[in-house]
């Protein structure tokens, strides 16, 4: 059986289902998962929601900011780890492409997917930047 991909509202999500997705996927080590109030206010906020569900099971998420027209920065694309590699990160991204067509999609790939992106049709982009205010706050001057 195929998994039924639905744009949703984030904050209308049971958290506990979607943390745990992000901890069976492997992207729980990277993200806040151990702050709730943080994570809910993540799925909140984020204004373009996609899941995969198989059976009514929540196997896998998008999480994005879009302004729908020229840019989707996808955060987050979790997939439980027993449903990988069966095409279901693949319509996650597909579905999140189909809400906003003429926006370029851009990610931060976790360390272990920097070869499927590229499997997928995305190219790399040298000239990203992170600014972490746990790691280096803005100057102020």
């Amino acid at each position: 059986m195929q998994a039924v991909t639905q744009r949703v509202d984030g904050g209308s999500l049971d958290l506990d289902e979607v943390l745990a997705v992000y901890r069976a996927s492997g992207l729980g080590q990277r993200r806040p998962i151990h702050e709730r109030g943080r994570f809910a206010t993540m799925l909140f906020n984020a204004n373009l929601v996609i899941t995969a569900r198989l059976d009514g099971e929540l196997i896998g998420i998008a999480r994005s900011i879009s302004d729908f027209a020229y840019a989707t920065y996808l955060s987050d694309i979790a997939v439980v780890q027993r449903h990988q590699r069966a095409g279901v990160g693949r319509a996650l991204i597909a579905a999140t492409q189909a809400e906003a067509p003429t926006a370029k999609i851009i990610l931060l790939s976790a360390p272990a997917a920097t070869r499927y992106y590229p499997h997928i049709g995305f190219t790399p982009h040298d000239s990203a930047w992170v600014l972490d205010p746990a790691v280096s706050p803005v100057p102020t001057r």
